[in-house]
């Protein structure tokens, strides 16, 4: 199978080496994604596309610091409106304006027997941005939504992988670079092995 793996950094890819998949740094933020995300649907022309790095997990949800988890949902959470009673979302705006109103975005491309549990996601410029709806939300990132729209707008199959690196909350500054970075090559050797037929 023809993969392609996108990570946000180089300190993401650090410890991934492999011979049969392509592999591209696409650049933090959801702008930059998009455009390597594109880039990378052009040049190589991919059956599979994986967005994998690092993410926060929020107090509520039940995952922990090193668990890796297939993303099934990611929503570009601070895309919106600052109103007299608060922050609401593009897509829930009450606006006389015609365009598309994208709220919660899913991967219908998620394997069958998976070793990894699902979560859901949010993508955000501002990372722990206080004003969110994170109710139904496990994991918060800064790549994925742009990820997403542009798999699904161009008919890419894709998948995103993520290893938790910290608590997403302001002032829990208690992160493991390394040690997320370690679990989520190891769940990623996994992944393309289980997509190879291999696993």
């Amino acid at each position: 199978m023809n993969i392609t793996i996108l990570f946000p950094t180089q300190t993401e890819a650090s410890q991934f080496q492999r011979d049969d998949v392509s592999t591209m740094i696409s650049g933090v933020g959801l702008t930059a994604t998009a455009l390597a995300t594109m880039k990378a649907i052009q040049q190589y022309q991919p059956e599979l596309i994986i967005l994998v790095g690092i993410a926060g997990v929020y107090p509520h949800a039940p995952f922990k610091k090193y668990d890796v988890v297939l993303v099934e949902t990611e929503v570009e959470g601070d895309l919106g409106f600052f109103t007299k009673t608060g922050f609401v979302h593009m897509a829930h705006l009450p606006i006389e304006m015609e365009f598309e109103r994208r709220h919660t975005l899913t991967c219908p491309h998620l394997p069958l027997n998976s070793p990894f549990r699902l979560a859901k996601s949010m993508s955000l410029n501002a990372a722990l941005a206080p004003f969110v709806d994170v109710q139904n939300i496990d994991i918060e990132n800064m790549e994925g939504a742009a990820f997403f729209h542009v798999c699904l707008q161009e008919q890419q199959k894709f998948l995103e992988l993520r290893a938790i690196s910290n608590i997403a909350q302001i002032g829990d500054d208690d992160w493991d670079m390394q040690g997320s970075v370690k679990v989520l090559t190891k769940g990623l050797h996994q992944l393309i092995d289980i997509l190879q037929g291999q696993g």
